[in-house]
């Protein structure tokens, strides 16, 4: 690629008042309307005095900032530029936002949650943001993760067990087999706080939602999480909420004893990373092998708390040269991973469903690179009503992708705003009609077309 004219040919002025930047907002924050986000904040959210006016508006906008990559306060701007008043109403200023979001205290978060689950549910109806897959599990991951600060004026903000300074904020997942994660349900904490303070309530509110989408009442359900969330209060939510669970152990002398009461032709090698098929002996040659036996959990606890199920081993061959120089063994050594489940899936299936869960860390990135870039304010609330807008445009940002239909369901929110947001158009109005001119070839275009038809589309009769 060439610039295609010499220096004094070109020139540039900021004059036109009829270009927008993020045309794709068009039929994503129509997707929202449908969907009743507006309705619902003005429904359910009291943020006391002047700033809390026309709430649902200004939920509205702070979520569209977030659509179109805003991940400050001040990035609110993008909303104002250009001819995006011909396209929207109510378009607010950036410290207008940000009064009202200082507002908030813990039991307008609290609202806003609520908001978040109800509007999820509408989307869903909407566009098929998770479908279950027949005989599958449907997939709850459970992760916290800590998003970095700078400064002593964040309130909550501390050093946790990564060593950064920040705030935790634990988030809870939906996914299939095939389909990309929407997220349920959040929480932000202070920043030393552990991971599993609130899981238990995070996860009964996961499944409440869970259970409200659309042809997820019958659903089976297999929570995963890693061994932070090894407690009997989180395991005991997940099972009476109807869900199957899948949690790293921790390798406690309980634990340790059942793995070595594993016989030793009892373990089964697996197709592991760089694994190798040996066509002679049919067999997959490598270094990880996995084994199951039967364990009971909590037993320190009183018996109606045990939880019973299977312990799935992984043990890899210890490989650290260090340590083994010079010193002959009579025997191998191995490094064990275990977690316990009580799904009802084989030992070799379990293990590769269980590692999966690392999926979720796609989503921290995700976010993390999108609107918690930063956590923009000083008010420890107004950081926890950010999270809360923070996912909500995340799924909404997920709906359209899957409305678009054209491979984009599992792509990262970065890819979505580039190919369907982040689009420039000119407005032109004839006979009080609006068209919005897109570049020619643009190569999404069928993509940006079908949510944008989807969004308007007329809405269907009422059954009599």
């Amino acid at each position: 690629m060439q610039v295609s004219h010499t220096t004094r040919a070109v020139s540039a002025s900021f004059d036109d008042s009829n270009l927008v930047s993020s045309a794709g907002l068009v039929p994503a924050m129509k997707l929202a309307e449908k969907a009743g986000l507006r309705r619902l904040a003005d429904k359910w959210l009291s943020v006391p005095t002047d700033k809390g006016a026309n709430a649902g508006l200004k939920i509205a906008s702070l979520v569209a900032g977030m659509v179109a990559g805003a991940d400050a306060i001040d990035d609110m701007a993008v909303l104002r530029h250009g001819g995006m008043r011909k396209l929207f109403a109510h378009l607010y200023a950036p410290s207008t936002l940000g009064s009202f979001l200082r507002a908030f205290t813990f039991g307008h978060v609290r609202q806003l949650d609520a908001i978040a689950s109800r509007f999820l549910i509408s989307l869903a109806a909407l566009s098929p943001l998770i479908i279950p897959e027949p005989d599958d599990y449907v997939f709850l991951d459970v992760d916290d993760t800590i998003i970095e600060v700078h400064g002593h004026q964040k309130q909550g903000a501390s050093f946790g067990y990564s060593g950064v300074r920040g705030l935790n904020a634990i988030l809870a997942t939906a996914k299939t087999i095939t389909g990309a994660p929407i997220i349920l349900a959040q929480r932000l904490r202070r920043g030393a706080c552990s991971s599993p303070h609130g899981a238990t309530r995070l996860i009964r509110d996961a499944l409440a939602t869970l259970r409200r989408l659309p042809g997820m009442t019958a659903a089976r359900i297999l929570f995963r999480a890693d061994s932070a969330f090894y407690t009997f209060a989180a395991i005991h939510a997940a099972l009476a909420g109807g869900a199957d669970v899948s949690v790293t152990a921790r390798l406690d002398s309980a634990v340790r004893r059942r793995i070595a009461a594993i016989p030793a032709t009892g373990w089964t090698p697996i197709k592991y990373t760089h694994a190798i098929f040996d066509e002679d002996t049919r067999t997959w040659i490598s270094n990880a092998e996995v084994a199951e036996i039967p364990y009971t959990a909590f037993t320190s606890r009183k018996k109606a708390d045990h939880i019973s199920g299977r312990l799935v081993v992984r043990r890899i061959p210890e490989l650290n040269k260090h340590k083994l120089a010079g010193q002959a063994t009579l025997f191998d050594l191995h490094r064990f991973h275990a977690f316990f489940t009580t799904s009802t899936l084989d030992t070799v299936t379990a293990d590769t469903t269980h590692r999966a869960h690392a999926a979720i860390e796609l989503v921290n990135s995700d976010l993390k690179s999108s609107a918690l870039a930063h956590m923009p304010a000083g008010v420890f609330a107004a950081n926890a009503a950010w999270l809360v807008l923070a996912v909500i445009a995340f799924n909404l940002t997920r709906a359209a992708a899957v409305t678009a239909g054209t491979g984009l369901a599992r792509a990262r929110a970065a890819t979505i705003r580039r190919k369907l947001i982040n689009i420039p158009a000119r407005i032109a109005s004839s006979a009080r009609r609006i068209t919005l001119h897109l570049p020619k070839n643009w190569p999404w275009e069928t993509g940006w077309t079908h949510p944008f038809d989807h969004a308007f589309a007329p809405p269907s009769p009422t059954p009599t």
